[in-house]
């Protein structure tokens, strides 16, 4: 197990960076990564894989909410998805070496690997190589996390020395479409953190008070929650999360963060 940098609970966490859509910053881009460094804040961000094997910063497996375009991420090439402008900004899909070099370590940032086999199931791992590719050199604090626990261990062997996590919830099946209830009943109870050799959680806010997070808790490991959207709800979330991933709101950046 690969401890969590102290940063990832000192710093507030920017969900899918510092992003503001009526103000024509739309989550993921660019725009939002410069906005969160600026601020001071850590940052979340979300890989999918393109055609030709390139991790792009997007949070769905298709074009359509984001962008003008249509489809999977999956069936175009990066050079294609680098193009796409997202819908009401100037931005365009960046790749993860763009981000990287965008935050050359001057804040933590949290990576979430975005299920690539429809189900939480194995799938090829294209998207996990290229991402421990791209880390190996890194500078800054960085850490990897998954809902897909074969993911998760997968990077355990690509890049042992990166701090990972499982991103993690109450899986009420009727929100997970993809999968059956008995895999939404296992999945719950978090049951394969100490095989992926996992260092965190970041569970739903909603869901903390699962007993297996405080079983966590009382082990030690970091718990992160997601997604924090006022600062009522961030007290509340704190009462047992170490740090908070929150948008719509700005939270205080602690000065011990700098």
């Amino acid at each position: 197990m690969t401890a969590l940098p102290a940063r990832f609970t000192i710093l507030p966490i920017a969900h899918r960076a510092l992003h503001d859509a009526a103000a024509g910053v739309i989550e993921n881009s660019p725009t939002a990564i410069d906005r969160a460094v600026r601020a001071g804040y850590g940052i979340e961000i979300d890989l999918q894989l393109s055609a030709d094997g390139v991790p792009m910063v997007f949070h769905d497996d298709t074009l359509d909410r984001l962008t003008g375009e249509t489809g999977p991420v999956r069936d175009r090439m990066a050079r294609d998805l680098c193009d796409i402008r997202l819908s009401g900004s100037e931005d365009r899909i960046p790749t993860l070496q763009q981000v990287l070099d965008r935050i050359g370590g001057a804040v933590p940032l949290l990576i979430e690997l975005k299920d690539q086999s429809n189900g939480m199931g194995e799938a090829d791992t294209r998207l996990e190589e290229a991402t421990a590719s791209l880390l190996a050199d890194y500078p800054g604090d960085v850490a990897v996390m998954s809902f897909n626990p074969h993911m998760v261990a997968a990077m355990q062997r690509l890049a042992p020395g990166c701090p990972r996590g499982l991103t993690t919830c109450g899986y009420v099946p009727s929100q997970w479409p993809r999968l059956s209830p008995e895999t939404c009943d296992t999945l719950r109870a978090i049951p394969h953190f100490e095989a992926v050799g996992a260092s965190f959680i970041s569970h739903d806010w909603k869901d903390l008070g699962n007993p297996r997070v405080a079983a966590l808790k009382a082990q030690g490991i970091p718990i992160l929650c997601w997604t924090v959207k006022s600062p009522e709800v961030e007290v509340e979330a704190r009462r047992i999360a170490d740090n908070v991933t929150f948008e719509g709101y700005l939270p205080p950046v602690p000065a011990t963060g700098d």
